[in-house]
């Protein structure tokens, strides 16, 4: 998901995040495919997080991160 803050001077209700009230200078996530539809509003709104593209790869969870590193750190046995 791509992030935006709102820029605006008051509140307002965004029907496409739930109705969810927003307030001035908040942080919100929006999905990627219409994170172009809020940034071409500069007076209201301003990008924070662009959505990844395609060839940005997935983020690993932390947990395969950490066994990936362990396994890194452990010698070779040698035959």
């Amino acid at each position: 998901m791509a992030r935006v803050r709102y820029i605006g001077a008051e509140p307002v209700t965004v029907p496409e995040l739930g109705s969810r009230t927003i307030h001035p200078d908040e942080v919100v996530e929006v999905p990627d495919s219409r994170f172009d539809g809020y940034v071409c509003q500069p007076r209201t709104w301003e990008a924070v997080e662009e959505p990844r593209t395609e060839d940005e790869p997935k983020a690993l969870p932390a947990q395969a991160l950490m066994k990936k590193s362990v396994a890194a750190a452990r010698p070779q046995k040698e035959s």
